[in-house]
């Protein structure tokens, strides 16, 4: 069993769960990912947009690493059992979408970061708000080397600095400059409505919309 810094299961295999499956594998990561169905389902299109990803549950999934993202419809979180991630280090990638996640009062609450409302719920697991902000055809299109001029920034939002700074160095490895924002609840800044959202810039100008 691979429980290492270099693993990290993907639970949602969308075109977001995709994209970071492919930036992940790209960064040298071994990658689980799950979808909503059974793995079958999903196992000749990973081969073919994600080749290397390990498809499987989401159970099994979460079994091999300590890292986890959440890559699916903002409404399906309840779906994933809050025990199988107890103790892991959550990155929340989700926003709410009417459209998709339909009319939920929990999801548009003006008081609280959506994030907040998956720590909430994953209360034995650590969340983390990052990926989020970003569609995932500039991430796909904008991951670059280090220092590179290129280079596009993402927002990251923790309650606990030490996990933000682990985030940092995954963003880091998947192509982008990590930004530190503050806790989950400025993580709100990220969410669609927001100056930030949607944003595929570099940090000096990410890092403005903060000020």
């Amino acid at each position: 069993m691979a429980n290492n810094s270099k693993s990290i299961a993907i639970l949602g295999a969308g075109k977001l769960g995709v994209t970071l499956a492919q930036l992940a594998l790209t960064a040298g990561y071994t990658v689980y990912i799950s979808g909503s169905g059974t793995p079958e389902k999903i196992r000749l299109s990973m081969k073919v947009l994600a080749p290397g990803a390990i498809v499987t549950s989401s159970e099994n999934a979460v079994r091999h690493t300590n890292l986890v993202i959440l890559a699916m419809p903002l409404g399906k979180y309840k779906t994933i059992p809050k025990d199988i991630l107890a103790g892991k280090l959550v990155i929340d990638s989700m926003n709410y979408w009417w459209e998709v996640d339909g009319e939920r009062e929990d999801l548009r609450n003006l008081e609280t970061s959506t994030s907040e409302t998956v720590q909430s719920y994953f209360s034995s697991s650590r969340v983390v708000k990052a990926l989020s902000h970003m569609g995932y055809h500039h991430l796909s299109d904008g991951a670059a080397t280090k220092g590179s001029s290129e280079r596009k920034a993402i927002a990251i939002a923790g309650d606990n600095l030490a996990d933000s700074k682990n985030i940092a160095i995954i963003v880091d490895d998947l192509g982008f400059d990590p930004l530190i924002i503050g806790d989950l609840a400025t993580g709100k800044q990220l969410q669609p409505g927001y100056i930030a959202f949607g944003a595929n810039v570099d940090r000096e100008t990410l890092k403005s919309y903060f000020l």
